[in-house]
């Protein structure tokens, strides 16, 4: 029977067992640009020095939060993620590097029990793409739920360049080689390969973008070095 890659069981058991090498592979396989992206989609907002609520989804390892706080220095900083390896994670680096200020749920963004009309600020680094479109319509929903009249959100995902040369080019990079740096950095060549499968089905962010949409959210999609990553920002 094919698996169902989009199940968040499966999901969330892929992430529990990549947790020990994510980090590095992911800055591998984006040629280190992962941590320019990051700091690129979080300026796109107007830096605050006040109190605001704001909350990375699918936060993984917290790997976005130098770079949220840089913008929101005084903001109140929930991350969210239903992987539990992924959270231990997230946890040390909440107590070593940010005074255990981060305020971190284990909970599934599909199925969330998070206050409606609560945040200002919604990002999400790296996670669309293991969502199909139903998913995403249920995010698209959610990040509308929660956020603030008047609140923004940004998006950012690794994607599938369009010009042929480079497609070719990251196809074989993550298919064939992110697979065997993950097997050296302590990961599983047949997980690794997910992220290609991942990539290579989520496209761009364009759709997730008219999905956004759709909700009533007001959305702009956005391309970074040569479409290898995809997003969008707006506001509700």
């Amino acid at each position: 029977m094919t698996k169902d890659i989009y199940n968040p069981e499966f999901v969330k058991d892929l992430f529990n067992r990549m947790s020990r090498s994510y980090e590095r592979v992911n800055y591998i396989t984006s040629f280190g640009f992962s941590i320019r992206w990051r700091k690129q989609f979080v300026k796109e907002f107007t830096s605050h020095s006040t109190k605001i609520e704001v909350i990375d989804l699918l936060t993984g390892m917290g790997e976005a939060w130098d770079s949220v706080k840089k913008v929101f220095p005084d903001s109140n900083l929930t991350g969210l993620d239903f992987s539990t390896e992924m959270l231990k994670s997230a946890q040390r680096k909440n107590d070593l590097h940010f005074n255990k200020e981060i305020n971190l749920l284990q909970q599934d963004i599909l199925d969330s029990r998070l206050p409606s009309n609560y945040f200002d600020i919604v990002v999400c680094a790296f996670g669309l793409k293991t969502f199909d479109s139903r998913q995403l319509k249920i995010l698209a929903t959610e990040t509308y739920r929660i956020l603030k009249p008047g609140g923004a959100f940004s998006f950012i995902e690794v994607s599938k360049p369009e010009n042929v040369i480079l497609k070719t080019l990251y196809r074989f990079y993550l298919g064939k080689i992110i697979p065997i740096i993950g097997k050296f950095l302590l990961g599983n060549p047949k997980e690794y390969k997910m992220l290609w499968q991942y990539t290579d089905k989520f496209g761009n962010a364009k759709e997730a973008n008219q999905i956004f949409q759709s909700v009533g959210l007001k959305s702009k999609y956005k391309s970074y070095f040569y479409g290898c990553a995809t997003g969008f920002k707006g506001t509700k």
